[in-house]
């Protein structure tokens, strides 16, 4: 015996099980609590739908209004919302202890443009032989970094090394 299928969506017309609802009309117009049989000839005779929009309510909250219009209204809004929608990516940038000023300004033009468009910018400086040595050095570069986007940006994980680099991520203000 294979179990009935499970409908999505607000319950409907004869599907709302709760005896007594409180009726909105079709023009927005609160009719009051009233037996769910009642709410339901009400629709009838507008030739509407009785859609139930607040099941957890006491009692729930029906309305008397065209499902398939319902349906394709909301379905226009989560489509709206999905193209609002911004995904934040991050964005990562590779130093090098020494890196020279020109080079460090040119990263920092893609960093202020990453920042711009939204997006987190995970800054990876790497060591390499014997600059393990100096990691102070690293550290006084991923300062600067932090300084110099102070206004922009906020530090959303501290400088710390991992092995033979260290790494910070800056977030946009």
């Amino acid at each position: 015996m294979q179990a009935p299928p499970v409908k999505d969506g607000p319950r409907m017309n004869q599907d709302i099980r709760a005896p007594r609802v409180l009726l909105i009309d079709q023009h927005g117009e609160k009719q009051g609590v009233m037996p769910t049989s009642a709410a339901l000839e009400a629709a009838e005779e507008a030739g509407l739908d009785l859609v139930e929009i607040v099941a957890t309510a006491d009692p729930p909250v029906a309305k008397i209004l065209d499902y398939g219009k319902f349906r394709f209204q909301e379905q226009k809004k989560k489509a709206e919302a999905r193209k609002r929608q911004k995904v934040v990516e991050l964005k990562e940038i590779k130093l090098r202890p020494n890196i020279d000023q020109h080079d460090y300004d040119v990263k920092a033009r893609a960093m202020t443009r990453f920042f711009e468009e939204g997006d987190k910018v995970k800054v990876t400086l790497r060591f390499r032989g014997r600059e393990m040595a100096h990691p102070e050095l690293g550290m006084k570069l991923l300062n600067k970094v932090q300084a110099d986007f102070e206004e922009v940006a906020k530090v959303e994980y501290a400088p710390r090394m991992e092995g033979r680099q260290m790494i910070m991520i800056l977030a946009p203000r």
